[in-house]
């Protein structure tokens, strides 16, 4: 009976061990299983900033989920690790990833007294956490994280493990390491940091929400006195300079992007890389984007045309009886009488308010170098010079004057300055007798008018007034409407549509005679570089903001290669730019003669002075220029055109642009030849001829009398 007790007990014994011995493995199984590899951090990718460069190298925005930046451990300064050391884990050095003192004190919490565990994990555990597992406080998860502490601690250094800490580490308002933390509270370089800044930092560590000095100031000063206090005690900075420190002043607010300069630009670059990429890639993956644009260039076209347009804001609401306030700072006695003046000042204040745009590449490369889609990036982010399209008006006119030179006309020849009535019979517009006199033309288009089955059309000029004939060069510089509609009657619409589509227009262009004056609707960016076509001798290029894309280690993923086509002829390119220089010398572009240089120009304005619009060439840079409002209200009130109202401004910014740029000559191409011709008959000048211009031509084709 004895024995067979015994044998009883042994084997329930050794079931018992058994079943525990299993309970063990299946536990140690679930613990094991739901851990990653860890030798995947040693290629640990956290989320980083992809960066947007200029032109010259320089920083100008960062792209980023988390705000972060990867930095060797040989960058941060030593305060920072000091401090994290004697706030988070003392015996860093000397301990194998875990503290059997900290484990004891979580057990109790979560066992005894049923509560989570609170602090006490070294700088590795919190590590392992943050790159492999959740936050969720639970024994399972803390008893992995040991697991992952020892196997990081046998594959990395005591540096090595350090550096991953401070680059992993989250520090509030939306930022992960200590070097995007410096830039977001401080707007500092890690180098730049003081001690007190370096304690504020780490002094945020266990709990980012509460001890944010901007939620919290009183409490971000305490934890800072905590962390130098902390240091004092281990030796790592003496008493004196831990008062100094906590005497330093605390960040008030967060740096901020809103009013950097490039932010049209940037969100042009992010529309072309993000699909290309895809979100992962392009919000997390580090990348290094060099593109075209020059940023101190962006920030002076963006400060002038802002200063000019709020002018002319501030003008039109005189003009129209409103009284503008412009200091909102509340006075005692306006305070007062707050509640009976509200209603009069919100109408004070509600008066129009203009747009702009202006845009500008580099000629022959297409490179853009200046893109200013509107007024203020955090009111509107509509794209005002890649995403509206609006009325050129006269600004389309040398695509019809390339047109006639195609097609064997001169700079001297003498066009049509007639008025025409045209009508449209349901498939064509067909154009009445025009060889009849002005009152019998009116007389026999006045039943066409009248009649609902026809559309007629009857264009003016500018002023209303017309000059019979007059050459080439001498229309395009006044900008005449008739001479223009003349014009492309004689060429032909489809051919001006053709020399439109060479140049790099893609909109839609209208099979109609109004199409001279810019009826159809382009964008800014559209028309610039058509017209940059021209500048460039006739060869066409694509304009591209991105010149490279890298990735986080330098590896290049994409690079720009140029490419171009010859369009129009360098003869007949050349033609219509030197008529085009006249319209700064002697026409409607006169605004810009304070360049001092070369400048080949056109000025554009659309029906009822909705848009109005500046292109101007150098043979370095083409620029656009578009003033108007949002909802197309008209301009009409002050009567304001592209040579007036907007060609100042943009010739402002091109003198401040250009300023250290050297003036050159548009290249002569060969057979170009130069005689004095008389403006106003396109024939030969005499001696006698006090007004002669100094004409191109294609050889051949100079004039033969006088």
């Amino acid at each position: 009976m004895k024995i067979l007790k015994s044998k009883i007990f042994i084997f329930s014994f050794i079931g018992c061990a058994l079943l525990l011995i299993l309970i063990s493995a299946c536990s140690l199984y679930v613990i094991l299983s739901g851990m990653p590899p860890v030798y995947e951090l040693e290629e640990y990718t956290p989320s980083l900033t992809s960066k947007v460069f200029d032109r010259n190298g320089k920083l100008i925005y960062e792209f980023s989920v988390e705000k972060r930046q990867m930095v060797p451990l040989d960058e941060i300064p030593v305060d920072i690790q000091n401090a994290v050391i004697s706030m988070e884990d003392r015996n860093f050095f000397n301990h194998a990833g875990f503290s059997i003192k900290a484990i004891l004190r979580a057990l109790i919490n979560d066992v005894v007294l049923r509560k989570a565990a609170q602090g006490g994990s070294t700088l590795t555990q919190q590590l392992s956490r943050g790159v492999f597992l959740n936050k969720e406080k639970k024994i399972i998860r803390k008893i992995r994280e040991i697991f992952l502490s020892v196997q990081i601690e046998a594959l990395f250094s005591k540096q090595e493990i350090l550096k991953l800490y401070l680059n992993e580490i989250y520090l509030g308002e939306g930022t992960y390491g200590v070097k995007a933390a410096a830039k977001k509270y401080f707007d500092k370089d890690l180098s730049e940091l003081t001690l007190g800044e370096s304690a504020m930092l780490v002094g945020i560590i266990p709990l980012p929400s509460r001890y944010n000095p901007f939620a919290n100031p009183e409490m971000a000063k305490t934890r800072r006195a905590l962390v130098l206090n902390s240091m004092v005690e281990t030796g790592f900075i003496t008493k004196e300079e831990a008062e100094k420190a906590k005497q330093e002043p605390l960040p008030t607010r967060a740096s901020v992007t809103a009013d950097k300069p490039g932010l049209y630009f940037i969100e042009y670059v992010r529309r072309i890389l993000e699909p290309k990429y895809g979100v992962e890639t392009f919000w997390k993956g580090g990348l290094n984007i060099y593109t075209t644009i020059d940023i101190d260039k962006q920030a002076k076209a963006e400060e002038i045309m802002n200063a000019k347009l709020h002018e002319y804001d501030l003008k039109i609401a005189q003009n129209l009886g409103i009284e503008v306030i412009e200091d909102d700072t509340p006075t005692e006695e306006s305070l007062e009488d707050e509640d009976a003046t509200q209603q009069e000042d919100k109408e004070q204040k509600e008066y129009p308010q203009l747009q702009g745009a202006f845009y500008a590449r580099d000629v022959k490369s297409g490179a853009i170098r200046i893109m200013v889609g509107g007024r203020n990036y955090e009111e509107s982010r509509f794209n005002r010079a890649t995403q509206a399209k609006r009325q050129p008006g006269s600004s389309f006119k040398p695509f019809v004057w390339m047109a006639a030179l195609e097609k064997g006309y001169t700079p001297s020849s003498l066009i049509k300055d007639l008025e025409m009535v045209f009508y449209y019979d349901g498939r064509n517009w067909r154009v009445f007798d025009e060889a009849k006199d002005q009152y019998s033309l009116q007389l026999a288009a006045q039943p066409f008018m009248l009649s609902k089955d026809f559309d007629v059309w009857a264009p003016k000029n500018f002023g209303g007034k017309s000059s019979g004939w007059v050459t080439m060069r001498r229309a395009l510089e006044l900008s005449k409407n008739l001479a223009a509609i003349n014009l492309i009657d004689a060429v032909g619409i489809d051919k001006t549509r053709d020399v439109a589509r060479r140049a790099g227009i893609v909109s839609s262009l209208p099979k109609a005679p109004a199409l001279a004056l810019g009826v159809s609707v382009v964008t800014l960016e559209e028309l610039t570089n058509a017209m940059s076509t021209f500048a460039n001798g006739g060869i066409q290029t694509p304009s591209y903001a991105i010149e490279r894309v890298e990735n986080q280690y330098g590896r290049v993923l994409e690079e720009h290669i140029p490419s171009e086509k010859e369009a129009f002829s360098p003869q007949d390119a050349y033609l219509l730019i030197n008529m085009m220089q006249g319209v700064v010398q002697r026409g409607t572009g006169g605004a810009a003669r304070i360049l001092n240089r070369p400048v080949a120009a056109k000025t554009g304005t659309s029906q009822s002075h909705r848009d109005t619009w500046f292109i101007a060439m150098t043979p370095q840079l083409a620029s656009g220029a578009w003033m108007g409002y949002d909802d197309d209200t008209s301009q009409e009130t002050g009567r304001w055109t592209g040579g007036g109202a907007v060609a100042p401004w943009a010739s402002a910014i091109l003198a401040e642009i250009l300023k250290d740029e050297p003036s050159t000559e548009f290249p002569v191409p060969e057979d170009i030849s130069f005689s004095f011709v008389n403006p106003e008959t396109g024939k030969l000048a005499t001696a006698n001829d006090r007004n002669k211009v100094l004409e191109a031509f294609k050889k051949g084709t100079e004039p033969s009398s006088f």
